[in-house]
């Protein structure tokens, strides 16, 4: 019997793959046979301690700037053409960074920005391979985010492009889909998990009674990139135990 989540062969970019969501989804792909390389921030994978829930193995990679539209420009393309971009990178800014200049560009730029200028860099080889994009944004893209101004303004921007894209390169034979986890296990939400009181609250207010996994969310990475979603277009996926409920 035909297996839809076989990638064997096929060239998998994932931006922000270096740690939590990303590095689960990054493994996803080549645990189901896909060459799979990696951006991320740090100047080598070396420099990654897999205590930080960081596996590179296996994986290729670059160090790109993201938040810089020129670095962008000038990265190398992992493989001779792209079957899948997969758009995971993001950073916040606490302590009510996100009211200042500063804090609130860098976070626009990395979350919202470059997951455009990162398109628009493969939309070619995409449409070549009839592939897919698919954009990690967060359901903070769906309500207010004490605090973090820019990162929900950057996911609903995400959760936005995901439909323009979506209607744009269909016609070229390129699906564009997005997921928005939820409270998920990563270095991002340390804010969360480090404090058991903040972690009992935020339990108490998922209806599945926990918090998510990089696995949880690969799962719906790998079924939009399959051919078992050939007709899901322009649409973002909430995986989040029932917590924007």
């Amino acid at each position: 019997m035909h297996d839809d989540t076989d990638f064997s062969g096929r060239r998998v970019l994932v931006v922000g793959g270096s740690s939590g969501i990303g590095n689960g989804i990054a493994h996803a792909f080549r645990a189901r046979g896909a060459q799979v390389h990696v951006w991320g921030t740090r100047a080598q994978a070396a420099d990654y301690d897999p205590a930080d829930g960081s596996d590179l193995s296996g994986l290729g990679y670059t160090a790109v700037d993201v938040g810089d539209p020129d670095a962008i420009v000038a990265a190398p393309a992992p493989f001779d053409g792209l079957d899948v971009l997969v758009l995971c990178q993001g950073t916040v800014v606490y302590k009510r960074g996100e009211f200042e200049r500063a804090g609130w560009d860098r976070v626009m730029a990395v979350n919202l920005d470059s997951l455009m200028h990162i398109a628009m860099k493969f939309r070619d080889s995409l449409a070549a391979a009839q592939g897919c994009v698919i954009v990690v944004s967060s359901i903070s893209g769906l309500k207010a985010n004490i605090g973090n101004p820019a990162y929900a303004a950057s996911k609903a921007g995400a959760i936005s492009l995901t439909k323009t894209l979506g209607q744009a390169w269909a016609p070229l034979g390129i699906r564009v889909n997005g997921l928005a986890p939820g409270l998920v296990d990563t270095k991002l939400t340390k804010v969360t998990t480090d404090h058991p009181d903040r972690l009992a609250s935020a339990l108490a207010r998922i209806p599945q009674g926990r918090m998510g996994t990089p696995a949880d969310m690969a799962g719906t990475a790998i079924f939009l990139a399959s051919p078992l979603a050939s007709y899901v277009t322009g649409h973002t996926v909430i995986v989040d135990g029932g917590l924007s409920l």
